[in-house]
């Protein structure tokens, strides 16, 4: 089949940090729109560690999650292309959304274990697939290029007042012969890092289960009762709020609670975090007010009670993700 792959994506000309490491960057759909804080906490968390994030030139939707269901073929492409910018820029690709991390690795799988496949997909994109790229989630890269003692030592503002329970969601551990990224039945890497920033971590059972993200739309009886079971479970672990890795877990958790929680009228929503923004605030960034009001769900109170943040005029109102 023909398949062609347009993108108007230009490279951003900013000077870029002194870097110790350099790094493809692939923010994917998510991060420019409904996950706009994740993409800002994640530049400014990077910028701050002298870890330089280089977003790929023309890259193009994933297909995320989507395009794998409804055609293989083209679920593999998308993303190949988007493999074969990073192989050119010769940088590990740095990945900030769970769904596009996942599907980028799926098709590196692909590429590096079925030769039939390899050659259409090589043959649909125009390239020759090397195999010398990592992909790598956010997460992993901070957790082993950085280290969480060196994260501890930037730390201004600990998160000690603040119980969080850490959220994977279902797309960054699986399969893991696949994603091969941490543990995929007790995964820590983000319960280290907010350890690290000072956090109080709860434990519980429910890190790697489902929300419904990709039935947020098309059946939203089953996503209230799934969100609603994880939001339960949280609080009887005795969290605060949820801190996460993807934009689509992120914004289905905030929207769709209220139903299937069990919480009642006098409970409050349950604030969900980005990891990068959590960071961003215990190293005491100043960008991190402009970040709270693209929340569905205002995060601001509860950072106030825990002593992070001063309330006050100068955060505004809720402004637009977009």
């Amino acid at each position: 089949m023909d398949i062609q792959i347009s993108s108007n994506t230009t490279l951003r000309t900013a000077a870029p940090p002194a870097a110790t490491h350099t790094y493809s960057y692939y923010p994917g759909c998510s991060l420019h729109s409904t996950g706009l804080e994740y993409g800002l906490s994640s530049r400014a968390v990077f910028k701050y560690l002298g870890l330089q994030l280089v977003e790929l030139p023309g890259w193009n939707c994933c297909g995320a999650s989507s395009a794998h269901t409804m055609d293989h073929f083209l679920g593999l492409a998308l993303p190949a292309r988007n493999l074969a910018l990073a192989q050119e820029a010769r940088h590990d690709l740095a990945i900030p959304c769970a769904a596009c991390f996942n599907r980028m690795k799926s098709v590196d799988y692909v590429m590096r274990n079925d030769p039939v496949s390899r050659d259409e997909i090589q043959a649909a994109v125009g390239f020759q697939y090397s195999g010398e790229i990592a992909i790598r989630p956010l997460l992993e890269i901070l957790y082993e290029d950085y280290g969480c003692d060196r994260i501890t030592a930037q730390v201004q503002h600990p998160l000690s007042n603040l119980r969080v329970a850490t959220y994977y969601g279902c797309l960054l551990v699986r399969p893991p012969q696949v994603t091969q990224f941490d543990d995929p039945h007790d995964p820590h890497t983000m319960k280290d890092l907010m350890l690290a920033a000072g956090a109080q971590v709860v434990p519980w059972g429910e890190a790697t289960e489902c929300c419904g993200g990709s039935l947020s739309l098309s059946r939203s009886d089953i996503v209230y009762r799934l969100v609603g079971r994880l939001v339960a479970r949280a609080r009887e672990a005795g969290a605060q709020a949820l801190v996460t890795a993807c934009p689509l877990c992120q914004v289905n958790i905030e929207m769709r609670q209220g139903k299937g929680d069990r919480a009642g009228p006098e409970i409050k929503p349950m604030p969900v975090f980005y990891f990068t923004e959590l960071l961003g605030l215990a190293f005491g960034l100043p960008e991190t007010h402009k970040w709270w009001a693209k929340h569905l769900i205002d995060p601001r109170r509860l950072l106030s009670s825990a002593g992070l943040l001063e309330m006050g005029a100068s955060h505004g109102k809720r402004t637009s993700r977009a």
